[in-house]
């Protein structure tokens, strides 16, 4: 099984990236899908009715299983890495369930692979949409949900971690604690960021300029990365891992990237989307719980800049940009992803320099 201790974010840095956006074969469905139906009745509980594929848009094969009186969501990790970090994700699920914070109950999670050639999560189905959904149809009001995330990412910052970067499986196993896999913050700030720099400028997306521009604005900003602490950081948080009825939140899902990291990297991966306005509501959410870290505004631009890049890594390298009008990051449009990339990453870059309002993205 592959360590996750040089990755900085799995998508951006797997050994095999095609998995990414692989699209899985029928004849592959229904071959993991028979494995699945004998591990259930084997492992799980009895008079599983049936298993159908979810289509998930996430990293993994999905299905729900459908029993009398419930259904349940399955994940499966099936990849060539043979990566374990479900287990750590379950855990987190607990923690973050158990404090009151909407997630889905975990019933099972099974990384061995020892009966089956894959990783299996089953949870609980939660029966609404995301809130990109919502916000696509116009029927959500981004600004007023932003505040109820902005506090329930201040109240599972409570949740104990140890060091900083993704955490390492073993020893969650041998202890129950989440700890990460590096000593300080900016070791793992600076995980793969000359790679994924250089990535993007040999694919033309980033001119070298551009890139001496951020590797100098990050260097003038070191300051701000010598955190004492670390907290619990979802990593992928955004509209499409929110599900709610569009007026409040029903769960918050896909913790599979989650790190410890600096308080303010949940909120700064929500101004990778959202405006200004939705961004501030959040923050204003988040300051009801617990006060802002000092120099707040200059380290969410710091970190918008940071995920800007990695995500610019993941959307080049499975080509984001050519994927049609209904791709679940198009919201709809075409031909737009490649100009807000290049805007967040400009934007970021600009906040660093003049020290300008987040309120202005």
């Amino acid at each position: 099984m592959i360590s996750r201790k040089g990755v900085y974010y799995w998508k951006s840095d797997r050994a095999f990236a095609a998995e990414n956006t692989r699209n899985t074969a029928q004849s592959h469905l229904a071959e993991i899908a028979v494995q699945l139906s004998d591990y259930l009745n084997r492992h799980f509980r009895k008079g599983l009715i049936n298993i159908i594929p979810s289509h998930g848009q996430g990293n993994h094969i999905t299905f729900t299983a459908s029993y009398p009186g419930a259904d349940y969501f399955i994940r499966i990790e099936d990849g060539p890495e043979g990566d374990n970090y479900m287990f750590v994700e379950s855990k987190i699920m607990s923690l973050v369930r158990g404090s009151g914070i909407p997630c889905p109950a975990i019933y099972l999670t099974d990384v061995s692979r020892s009966k089956v050639s894959f990783a299996i999560q089953v949870m609980e189905l939660i029966n609404h949409r995301d809130l990109n959904h919502y916000s696509v149809h116009g029927e959500l009001d981004p600004v007023a949900i932003a505040s109820e995330i902005g506090t329930h990412i201040a109240h599972w910052q409570a949740i104990n971690t140890e060091k900083f970067g993704l955490f390492d499986v073993e020893i969650l196993k041998a202890t129950e604690r989440l700890q990460g896999y590096h000593d300080s913050y900016p070791e793992y700030f600076h995980l793969n960021l000359e790679s994924h720099l250089d990535y993007l400028v040999r694919a033309s997306f980033l001119t070298q300029a551009k890139q001496r521009q951020i590797l100098e604005l990050v260097q003038a900003h070191e300051s701000l990365l010598h955190i004492g602490k670390g907290c619990l950081v979802h990593k992928d948080l955004a509209f499409w891992n929110i599900l709610g009825d569009g007026t409040h939140i029903r769960a918050f899902i896909d913790w599979n990237d989650s790190i410890s990291g600096d308080p303010v990297d949940d909120l700064s991966l929500l101004a990778c989307f959202q405006s200004g306005e939705v961004v501030t509501s959040a923050i204003n959410g988040y300051a009801q719980v617990r006060p802002l870290p000092d120099h707040f505004e200059e380290r969410l631009w710091l970190h918008l800049l940071r995920n800007m890049i990695f995500k610019a890594v993941i959307r080049v390298r499975g080509n984001y940009f050519d994927m049609p009008g209904n791709f679940f990051m198009n919201n709809g449009r075409t031909n737009d992803l490649k100009q807000i990339t290049l805007s967040r990453i400009n934007s970021a870059c600009e906040g660093l320099h003049t020290k300008k309002s987040i309120l202005s993205l």
